[in-house]
């Protein structure tokens, strides 16, 4: 069962540049939560990374949000 077919109401917990999204999207799927990424349409078409242009939301379900951005601001010895 895929993010957009729980009917979840999602929260945007991160806005980053693509590598960093996905890079986001690994840590909190290892951890069990499931995550959609949002890409910013003209960003991905170009590559370009200014201006907003490249920007990708990182949105995992609301009630899981609190502990997606705890798992984030968590550093890794």
């Amino acid at each position: 069962m895929s993010i957009e077919s729980t009917g979840d109401k999602l929260s945007v917990i991160a806005i980053a540049r693509q590598i960093e999204a996905q890079i986001i999207k690994g840590r909190l799927e290892s951890e069990g939560i499931p995550v959609l990424l949002s890409y910013e349409s003209a960003g991905l078409v170009y590559g370009l990374t200014i201006d907003g242009l490249g920007e990708v939301k990182v949105m995992v379900p609301e009630h899981l949000a609190k502990e997606a951005k705890s798992l984030l601001d968590t550093k890794q010895d």
